[in-house]
């Protein structure tokens, strides 16, 4: 019984280290925005912030920058998300990415997102191939009826949350 018991302890401890070493799984996501295979996700970072909004001299609203802080799983901040679009942690660490794809989940939010991550600097997320965007809050444009040229220049900021899953290759 006792040899059992060892066995039992020793396999649980060998397994441990892998669970631990797993990283955030995938997210459930439109298939429009999955991020394709031999790559998995390893940081999820929940942004507070705002999208700008720019009114253009046709009287139409552009968006200027997303700003928001990057926080943890624990709440504490990792870093912080600026036009670019840009993505950098307290290590100093930035990745850049472009639009990839998108989809309408939530009339009332901006779309969810993949970006192809497009040059990154060392550090935490140097690694870095793909970020989506998910579970979106707000960000939406202001109202056509808001600008017109006679307001063109004009900025205005709105308030949105996300989550934002960092993606590597699988293997790295």
């Amino acid at each position: 019984m006792r040899r059992l018991i060892l066995a039992a302890a020793a396999a649980a401890a060998a397994v441990l280290p892998a669970a631990a070493l797993a990283g955030p799984a995938a997210p459930e996501v439109p298939a429009g925005i999955a991020v394709p295979d031999g790559h998995k996700p390893y940081l999820v970072a929940h942004a507070e912030g705002v999208q700008i909004y720019e009114c253009t001299p046709s009287a139409a609203w552009r968006l200027v920058a997303p700003r928001a802080t990057l926080s943890g799983d624990n709440g504490k901040v990792i870093g912080s998300h600026y036009a670019g679009p840009r993505w950098e942690t307290r290590d100093g660490s930035i990745v850049a990415g472009a639009r990839d794809a998108g989809a309408s989940v939530d009339p009332t939010a901006v779309d969810w997102l993949r970006l192809k991550a497009g040059s990154t600097t060392d550090g935490r997320l140097a690694a870095t191939t793909y970020i989506q965007r998910i579970h979106t809050v707000g960000g939406l444009a202001p109202a056509a009826a808001d600008c017109s040229a006679g307001s063109a220049g004009e900025q205005r900021e709105i308030p949105y949350s996300a989550d934002y899953v960092f993606f590597k290759a699988t293997g790295s």
